[in-house]
């Protein structure tokens, strides 16, 4: 079964999550913004959500997850707990 392990960050809107994802592109580190910006209990973390199967997560977050490039920041994603940036750290199928 496909596995994974991926960080993110989960902000209210749109226009917040851009922000951050400029910012990350611009040398700041994931992890520091995802323990000052996330919504997500995860945030305390960097924003790390560990290990986790296909199915998981809800529908948007896992289709990124399982079919987008490793190593890289995918985002804005819109689910219906707000907008995610997404760092996808290992992934096997």
């Amino acid at each position: 079964m496909a596995k994974a392990k991926a960080s993110h960050i989960l902000v209210k809107d749109e226009k917040a999550c851009q922000d951050l994802k400029a910012q990350i592109e611009s040398g700041a580190s994931f992890a520091d913004l995802a323990k000052k910006h996330s919504r997500c209990p995860s945030g305390t973390s960097g924003g790390s959500l560990g290990e986790f199967f296909r199915g998981q997560m809800v529908k948007e977050f896992d289709d990124v997850v399982f079919h987008d490039p490793v190593g890289k920041v995918h985002g804005p994603v819109k689910t219906q707990f707000g907008y995610h940036l997404i760092l996808i750290e290992s992934r096997t199928d």
